[in-house]
């Protein structure tokens, strides 16, 4: 299934290349203190991806998800609406049992020089935990559109 998915991706991916216009995201994640952690570009490049402007409003791509039970990298779909200039709604799936794990979002894009944005962001997932509670999270981005 990973494979079918990973090839449609390059599939289009190639197709729309001529004549599009590219995003690159990351969620910065902070080092873990309790585990003595320092920052490093790994706190950086664990939740990068790259998505396809579809138009000034929709963008759709690829994100890196860590590790699956095997060890192997797990890649999510994204997707973002631009509400307006600044103000976007996102969502975010694995490619395998994607409603019951579908993650959705707002953020602020605030453009710090020439198409290279920080936006803070807060996202929540769709479904409830055992416990019956959607646990939510802030977190910050970059992105780069060229």
């Amino acid at each position: 299934m990973k494979n079918l998915i990973m090839t449609l991706a390059v599939a289009l991916f190639t197709t729309f290349a001529a004549s599009a216009q590219f995003m690159v995201v990351t969620t910065v994640n902070t080092p873990d203190s309790d585990l003595n952690e320092e920052w490093g570009t790994t706190n950086f490049t664990d939740n990068i991806g790259i998505g396809y402007v579809y138009n000034d409003k929709c963008v759709v791509g690829l994100v890196k998800a860590g590790e699956d039970a095997e060890g192997e990298t797990s890649y999510d779909l994204w997707g973002r609406y631009n509400w307006n200039a600044n103000m976007y709604v996102s969502v975010q799936a694995p490619t395998e049992e994607m409603m019951d794990n579908l993650t959705v979002g707002l953020g602020y894009s605030y453009d710090v020089w020439k198409g290279l944005c920080v936006e803070p962001n807060y996202s929540m997932g769709l479904k409830e935990d055992e416990a019956g509670e959607r646990n939510g999270s802030f977190n910050l981005g970059l992105s780069y559109k060229f």
